[in-house]
């Protein structure tokens, strides 16, 4: 076990010092050890955990379902029913974004080609901006 200072920890775990400290004041990380000066020190289970939290955010996880995930990961003894259901609530959400996004797109599209680039006054974009009546989807 090796002592890292909070810049080590940074380098090899990828996160930056900022978001060190922002994850230990809500809690995502633990408090670290303090030398005599005050200094933090970090271990390679903070290394560890803090690069499950990077992953994690990567994929999308909000915050609080990353808290439950390391709660899970802390007790390995536990079945997985309520990860898996952690994850299959954010697929469920990250495929309701991709419809809304297509959606979205499609309506930007048919602004774009509907655009005679003329003056402002026959816009298209700005006539659809103006009234939700020319847009392909009710919500978007």
């Amino acid at each position: 076990m090796s002592a890292l200072t909070i810049g080590a920890l940074s380098t090899q775990a990828g996160v930056k010092i900022p978001t060190i400290r922002y994850y230990e004041s809500i809690g995502l990380l633990r408090p670290p050890s303090r030398t005599d000066s005050n200094r933090r020190t970090y271990d390679d289970a903070a290394v560890r955990r803090l690069r499950f939290i990077r992953h994690a955010r990567e994929l999308g996880f909000e915050v609080d379902a990353i808290r439950q995930l390391l709660t899970l990961a802390d007790h390995p003894e536990q079945p997985c029913e309520a990860a898996d259901a952690l994850a299959r609530a954010h697929l469920a959400d990250i495929e309701s974004k991709i419809r809304r996004l297509q959606a979205l797109r499609a309506e930007v599209r048919q602004m774009v080609n509907q655009c005679a680039q003329g003056e402002v006054r026959s816009c298209h974009v700005i006539e659809v901006l103006a009234d939700h009546a020319h847009c392909l989807h009710e919500h978007h």
